[in-house]
């Protein structure tokens, strides 16, 4: 036990003295900061930085002429010289588009025509506005009168998502809810990436400079694997106590100098309040260190099996797909609907459970049996992975000049001590 607590030793004072350690503890909490008020700054001015566009209508059948009203950013301008003249036009003007409307639009296809490529601005505003003019054209055809159904349509109603608790109800601020569970899916994935090849990458280079050799003379091969692990884990736990501790220490700064009536920084906080972070917090430390285990065994594993780092990529993939195609879906499905089977069901199995289970807590509705099934499952897995991990280890580290594939590894396995 003492030999594995001086290897967790020396890989956590070796890590967390680099200077890249220390500066990355304060410099990712910044750079997040910065790049939500960067994105929040250019989703709000997105409409100005965007150029004025002039779109010309050439329509043949008459249908639109005169009914496509200006927006901004974008003015429409009926075209009364031939296709030709108006397609070579665009190549003196980016900021000229050229709309085409068939005689029959109903049956041909109506087009766009610029220079460069139309933005998504241009086509789906000329797309709502064309749809708009052949829906009132319809009703007026079938004699409906298109004053009273729009006056109709103008009712508008909003739901409110309330959350009934034993104490009472309160917003659910799905928003808000949805923006945590799937930032908690984005970092749990990378932080297994990062901290899992940080092992890895440990473990070739000492095997590539035939230290492994010598530190195999006084250690077991499973002491030396286990040893690492944990010190690179607990390198990442400190990580992220720092960033925790200076996220918090940030919005409060920010809560007391933008905390006026009305805000935007105070209802932010207001929302934010509502979600149980500390819970959060504490299943997150549970799925990363397990995950953590779980993942960093098999890159071990995968590092003692190859001589450089070139050479991983075959078994990267097979071990990483489950982890990709969680985070995938997290980011895509799940965060829709996070009481689903297939949420539930990937939630359950430990080599997808660290991602799915993130994204299915911040809403609140995970079942106490189904997070300790779980928990309990990612305990088995890791425990299941580090055997098999181990037992692949102690032989390969001590392989030189032979290129492994996993027929090898599953040899490696069954060798006897």
């Amino acid at each position: 036990m003492n030999k594995v607590l001086l290897i967790i030793q020396r890989e956590y004072i070796t890590r967390v003295r680099k200077k890249a350690f220390i500066v990355m503890i304060f410099v990712v909490p910044m750079l997040i900061l910065g790049m939500s008020a960067v994105i929040g700054l250019v989703a709000k001015n997105s409409q100005e930085l965007s150029n004025d566009q002039v779109v010309k209508v050439i329509d043949d059948s008459k249908a639109f002429e005169g009914k496509l009203h200006n927006v901004k950013h974008i003015k429409f301008e009926t075209g009364k010289q031939p296709l030709a003249e108006a397609k070579a036009a665009l190549q003196e003007d980016e900021n000229l588009s050229v709309l085409v409307i068939p005689a029959d639009y109903t049956k041909k296809q109506v087009q766009i025509l610029s220079k460069k490529k139309p933005t998504y601005q241009v086509t789906n505003e000329v797309e709502k506005q064309m749809n708009a003019i052949a829906s009132a054209e319809s009703l007026v055809a079938h004699h409906i009168d298109t004053a009273l159904l729009n006056s109709i349509n103008k009712t508008h109603i909003e739901v409110n998502a309330l959350e009934v608790t034993a104490t009472g109800t309160k917003d659910a601020n799905l928003g808000a809810t949805m923006g945590v569970g799937i930032a908690c899916a984005i970092l749990i994935y990378l932080s297994l990436f990062i901290y899992g090849a940080q092992v890895m990458r440990g473990v070739i280079e000492e095997k590539t400079n035939r230290i492994i050799e010598v530190i195999i003379s006084s250690v077991k091969p499973f002491q030396l694997m286990l040893g690492k692990i944990i010190g690179v884990g607990l390198v990442g736990l400190t990580q992220f106590g720092a960033w925790i501790l200076l996220s918090v220490v940030s919005s409060k700064i920010a809560g007391h100098a933008f905390s006026g009536p009305g805000s935007p920084m105070a209802g932010a906080i207001a929302v934010l309040s509502t979600i149980p972070f500390g819970y959060i917090l504490m299943c997150f430390i549970f799925y990363f260190l397990t995950g953590y285990l779980l993942y960093s065994a098999l890159f071990a594993a995968v590092g003692s099996a190859v001589d450089s780092e070139t050479e991983t990529q075959q078994f990267m993939f097979p071990i990483t797909l489950p982890l990709l195609f969680t985070y995938i879906l997290s980011v895509s499905v799940l965060f829709q609907a996070p009481d689903s089977p297939l949420a539930v069901w990937l939630s359950m199995i430990p080599f997808t459970a660290p991602v799915a289970m993130m994204v299915r807590i911040p809403f609140g509705g995970v079942p106490d049996w189904q997070l300790g099934i779980s928990m309990a499952l990612m305990i088995a897995g890791f425990l299941f992975t580090t055997y098999v991990a181990a037992r692949i280890y102690r032989v390969g580290v001590l392989m030189y000049g032979k290129k492994a594939s996993f027929k090898e590894l599953a040899k490696w396995f069954f060798y006897k001590e």
